[in-house]
């Protein structure tokens, strides 16, 4: 099981990564640095992967999955509705690869703003 740790300003989250070639290629890219850009209750910012849409791919998610963004070549966390929801879901831009899961209360990423610093590193 690889685990990551996500850390954004005051808030920190652990992860754990599923099997796949999408989330190897994450896994292998560690540690990762960026700015979040925010979208309803996601977060989402560029990694330097490259990835075709795969056999896990969604269009609507649960809260608490990561995916990966084909389109922006981004990490997403989701902890709730997007602008793109309709009613409860949790509905990406575009369809994403789920490359995970966040451990714990996802809540506390609502405190995360547009524009903040995050890194994402692995737990060994």
């Amino acid at each position: 099981m690889r685990r990551i740790k996500i850390i954004v300003g005051d808030v920190s989250a652990v992860a754990v990564l599923s099997s796949g070639k999408t989330s190897e290629a994450i896994w292998d890219s560690l540690p990762i640095e960026n700015t979040v850009n925010t979208w309803g209750d996601e977060i989402y910012f560029d990694i330097p992967v490259t990835s075709a849409l795969d056999e896990t791919a969604k269009e609507v998610v649960e809260k608490g999955d990561l995916g990966y963004w084909p389109t922006g070549k981004a990490f997403c966390i989701f902890f709730g509705p997007t602008p793109a929801s309709k009613g409860d879901e949790i509905r990406p831009a575009s369809a994403v690869n789920i490359v995970g899961r966040v451990e714990g209360n996802t809540d506390l990423f609502k405190r995360v703003r547009d524009g903040e610093n995050i890194k994402l590193e692995r737990i060994e």
